[in-house]
């Protein structure tokens, strides 16, 4: 789970976008939850799950040396129609079919 200060300045990000009529564009998913009108970005849970892949190697013997990086590899792109509404923007419908989800968050 993300950290209390994280939430808050997601938070405070999207009021800001809100409150100067400024679409927020952001990285990760969890500013979109927060208000932002849009994210483009790697998968925190995406990553997480790699983490879990790279701990369990670790656990079970392999040196950490040895291990290859990565790269992401899931990227998704989340509206919030909620914001899109209160700025006066209008998604193309195809636009809205590419994004890989679509909140009302607010």
């Amino acid at each position: 789970m993300l950290g209390q200060r994280f939430v808050e300045v997601a938070k405070s990000i999207g009021d800001f976008g809100l409150k100067q009529r400024l679409p927020t564009v952001a990285p990760l998913r969890e500013y979109v939850d927060a208000g932002a009108l849009i994210s483009y970005g790697a998968s925190l849970a995406s990553h997480r799950r790699r983490a879990a892949y790279y701990v369990d190697k670790i656990l079970k013997g392999s040196a950490p040396a040895n291990l290859p990086i990565e790269r992401p590899t899931h990227f998704e792109m989340v509206i919030n129609l909620k914001t899109a509404q209160s700025l006066g923007i209008a998604f193309p419908p195809p636009m809205l079919m590419l994004a890989d989800d679509a909140v009302q968050s607010r």
